[in-house]
């Protein structure tokens, strides 16, 4: 992932994000009721790497399943490069387990930026203790672990209502997780960081006593002006 890219996107959030998407029509690209196991005080940046499930069906998805080396679970999980997000489809299915603390680990190891499912994880205390961003549907843990098939790896997925593309890039923040088309990653980070810097500037006129109106949006000459000079003595 481009590194300038990634640095911007390391300090922007969600919302912002979202708004940036919003005025370019896109209105469907937030995942929708994950969260962070625990907080870990940075983003989750990188490419998303996808793994689709499907309901299981009973004569072929038994325990035994996770001996076969080609099991798209693990060849995923093993196979995730540093740097990218796997991004599972469990179908909105908190019970379904997406994974554990072991697989997680792994992910970890690997050095993946994180990981992301719109079911469950096993083991969800001892993923929190992890240094890797994780997201989860709640409740969590326990899970089932044959509730649904991991049945495709690297295709397009619907996590959380949102459209995920291998190689859109996913960010996560403390609040949630939202998903960027490539091809356009690049603008709207671009855009993202430069409206965080100016909504730096308004949460400390706000918190001086100053009024939002003209300010946020910023309408009135005054502010622009007053934007300018902040900027350029916060070196920003």
């Amino acid at each position: 992932m481009d590194e300038t890219l990634h640095e911007m996107l390391m300090g922007v959030s969600v919302a912002t994000l979202a708004t940036v998407l919003y005025k370019r029509g896109l209105r469907g690209q937030v995942i929708q009721g994950v969260h962070p196991v625990a907080p870990k005080g940075r983003n989750m940046v990188g490419p998303a790497v996808t793994l689709r499930y499907i309901p299981a069906r009973e004569d072929r998805n038994g325990i035994a399943v996770f001996r076969n080396p080609d099991h798209p679970q693990r060849v995923a999980v093993d196979t995730c490069p540093a740097g990218a997000v796997l991004v599972m489809d469990s179908r909105k299915d908190p019970r379904a387990a997406s994974a554990g603390d072991i697989l997680v680990t792994r992910l970890m190891m690997r050095g993946a930026a994180g990981v992301v499912t719109d079911g469950g994880f096993r083991d969800a205390h001892e993923i929190a203790g992890l240094d890797i961003p994780a997201y989860h549907a709640r409740p969590s843990s326990p899970t089932n672990l044959t509730l649904h098939e991991a049945l495709d790896l690297n295709v397009p997925i619907g996590c959380g209502d949102a459209p995920v593309f291998p190689g859109d890039i996913i960010v996560g923040d403390a609040d949630c997780v939202i998903v960027i088309p490539q091809d356009i990653a690049a603008d709207v980070a671009a855009e993202a960081a430069e409206m965080t810097v100016y909504e730096d500037f308004v949460v400390e006129q706000v918190k001086a006593g100053a009024s939002i109106i003209g300010l946020y949006p910023g309408t009135r000459p005054e502010h622009a002006e007053a934007f300018a000079a902040w900027r350029k003595d916060k070196g920003r």
